[in-house]
């Protein structure tokens, strides 16, 4: 059978640059122990085909994904990205069979799992493939302890031989963690973020899955618990050979924890590729706009950045159908025929696209007057002033009650650009002569009144 009998492209038609998706078997009631090989020698775990979500009906039905097709290979991280309500979630959810298909399948080791599948089939599907949740608090049940949370799933599928047992897996998961055994008796609410997410992770690594969705894990911990989550993430990856589907809008983050990167606008996978070859080489006009928003560290290099906007309307897709191709190298690019030519042609060049730019002064700056109106960099000397230039309350006093000594320091703080200590000291100054003023009057009017 040749590759294009075994994979079905976009929009219906076979294509021959389209990612190989190994033969289902629709009529199984279990899953096998391992899933199709593709013509490179890599077992495909997760295919998702042509898949269509759709929230509502009639007039208000809204399609939230169209036509998604990737496959994810065992061991490996694949990661999808995109803004938020580009549909990352939709699929991931798909994928635990929370969201129906209204179009396309999903395969497990070559096993159709989405739709209405045998009960022993669905128990597998729930036992190998779990998820971790974005956002921690809500995904755990306030009114049970951490030890019920964790054991829920062994519980339900009889994943332990005796209570000692049980205790045993659930101290460990616990242990790897890297939270206490007294842990196990306390409720969600009584543990921080970075806490909770790794009760979520021990809930679902205690199942021994094959593949994990991780649905934006890290974006509500603060930076340092994100590492320590990852690590975590790559850990068991290296230790159980879990498969990860990773979902984030986080580039900087995604480039060096993936193996491969899908890159989804508004439903649509527009780009997939391995993550060195994503971010040297981004194709896509909404993927280079993906990378120019990654934060520079330098301030002063962020200051003057160049955002790339994606424009949709740059496409024409009126006569020209888009479908998903492989322009080498393993890179799949979303366009018309038209579009894919250029993208080949880039492509072959071997030279690597710059998706950052900054711009300084001078001529560069007159070449994009645009991104200078897009990020204006303001003049204001305030700016610019020292780190102790706070501006305390206590220069307006010293100055209230030594006036003369606000006229020698202000100007100081001016030249120096001192703004805040200088305006303080303007202050004290101004309200300090004007109560010398209003005595020495009214000092006056009394004495002008006694020699009269």
């Amino acid at each position: 059978m040749s590759v294009k009998d075994l994979f079905r492209g976009k929009f219906g038609k076979k294509s021959k640059d389209a990612p190989v998706n190994a033969e289902k078997n629709s009529t199984a009631d279990h899953l096998p122990e391992h899933g199709p090989i593709d013509e490179q020698g890599r077992e495909v775990l997760l295919s998702v085909k042509n898949v269509d979500i759709t929230f509502g009906k009639g007039d208000k039905a809204v399609k939230a994904v169209k036509n998604a097709t990737f496959d994810i290979y065992k061991g490996e991280t694949f990661s999808l990205v995109g803004e938020s309500g580009s549909g990352k979630t939709t699929i991931g959810r798909a994928v635990i069979r929370v969201n129906p298909c209204s179009a396309g399948e999903i395969d497990y080791k070559g096993v159709r799992i989405s739709g209405k599948i045998p009960h022993s089939l669905d128990r597998e599907v729930i036992r190998n493939v779990q998820m971790v949740f974005q956002d921690p608090a809500a995904s755990l049940n306030e009114r049970a302890t951490v030890d019920y949370i964790v054991s829920e799933g062994l519980y339900n599928f009889h994943l332990f031989k005796d209570e000692a047992d049980r205790v045993h897996k659930v101290e460990s998961i616990i242990d790897a963690v890297g939270l206490l055994p007294e842990h196990l008796t306390r409720y969600p609410h009584e543990f921080s973020g970075g806490q909770r997410q790794r009760i979520g992770l021990a809930r679902a690594m205690v199942m021994d899955p094959e593949f994990v969705v991780a649905d934006e894990p890290i974006s509500a911990l603060d930076v340092s618990i994100r590492a320590q989550v990852l690590n975590l993430l790559k850990k068991f990856q290296q230790e159980k050979g879990i498969t990860y589907l990773f979902i984030a809008h986080d580039l900087s983050i995604v480039r060096f924890i993936s193996d491969r990167i899908g890159v989804i606008y508004k439903g649509n996978i527009v780009e997939i590729a391995e993550a060195e070859e994503l971010f040297n080489f981004p194709m896509h006009p909404y993927t280079h706009s993906l990378i120019s928003a990654i934060p520079i560290p330098d301030p002063s290099l962020e200051k003057h950045k160049v955002l790339y906007t994606y424009d949709p309307s740059v496409h024409d897709y009126s006569e020209d159908k888009p479908e998903m191709v492989n322009i080498g190298h393993d890179h799949y690019v979303y366009g018309n025929k038209k579009e894919i030519e250029e993208y080949k042609a880039l492509r072959e060049k071997g030279e690597p696209i710059k998706t950052i730019k900054v711009v300084k002064s001078g001529k560069d700056a007159r070449k994009a007057p645009a991104a200078e109106e897009e990020y204006p960099v303001s003049n204001e000397p305030i700016l610019d002033s020292p780190i102790h230039d706070t501006g305390s309350v206590w220069y307006s006093v010293l100055c209230f009650f030594l006036p003369i000594l606000g006229l020698i320091l202000f100007p100081i703080f001016k030249a120096k650009r001192y703004i805040r200590n200088y305006k303080a000291c303007k202050k004290g100054t101004i309200i300090g002569w004007s109560v010398i003023g209003a005595i020495i009057l009214l000092f006056g009017i009394v004495l002008l009144s006694t020699l009269i």
